[in-house]
């Protein structure tokens, strides 16, 4: 599986604690890890949380990643921007229990977490506990066990209302802003992970004028 973080401007400065805390769980599962900043608060690309929706849409559609991990002071604005956009299923996440609770029933592709809560001694710990509970064994199982089913139905039936209430990203991302978007995709990584990993060759065009390639 390969990982994205994802990380806004007003907690940039935790970047390497999530990048290093994710890696240290994920990477002995066999998992990629991709760090698509900000890597510090002093970045000259500076993303706001809603950037970071729209370049985990980006990185999801066109199948680049196949998780995102990001999220901002309380983890809410990083959520709803992700989930405004099409392709995109994302939970809030604070704790380990919210992390297997989100694997086991919504099986989402995506977490936000609040950095600016709760983000004292320790953090690291509990940021390792929440990427075990996401990342360790098979996700998607339902809890409890015997409504397994009804759950699988039921994101399957939140797929489809998304794909009729949501454009294709291509659309959506020609309509919105388009300094917003190069902005999205200003950072020094994107490039060099981006167009190595994405498997959707519209996608790839589209954002590839967008940066004048």
């Amino acid at each position: 599986m390969k990982i994205a973080i994802i990380s806004e401007n007003s907690q940039a400065a935790k970047n390497g604690v999530i990048e290093t805390a994710l890696k240290t769980v994920v990477e002995p599962l066999g998992h990629q890890v991709f760090n698509y900043g900000m890597y510090s608060a002093e970045d000259a690309c500076s993303l706001t949380y809603v950037q970071n929706g729209i370049l985990a849409s980006i990185l999801l559609n066109s199948k680049a990643v196949d998780f995102v991990v990001t999220g901002c002071g309380t983890g809410m604005g990083a959520m709803l921007a992700c989930n405004s956009m099409p392709g995109v299923f994302c939970g809030l996440v604070v704790d380990p229990t919210d992390a297997f609770l989100f694997g086991q029933i919504n099986d989402g592709n995506a977490i936000s977490m609040p950095y600016a809560k709760g983000f004292g001694w320790a953090a690291e710990l509990n940021l390792q506990d929440v990427y075990r509970k996401l990342f360790e064994g098979e996700r998607g199982l339902g809890y409890p066990k015997e409504r397994a089913a009804i759950m699988a139905k039921n994101r399957g039936i939140l797929r489809d209302v998304k794909a009729a209430s949501c454009k294709d990203l291509i659309t959506v991302l020609k309509a919105i802003d388009q300094d917003l978007l190069k902005a999205a995709i200003a950072g020094d990584k994107f490039q060099e992970y981006f167009f190595k990993n994405s498997q959707d060759d519209a996608i790839s065009s589209y954002i590839s004028g967008v940066l004048g390639r």
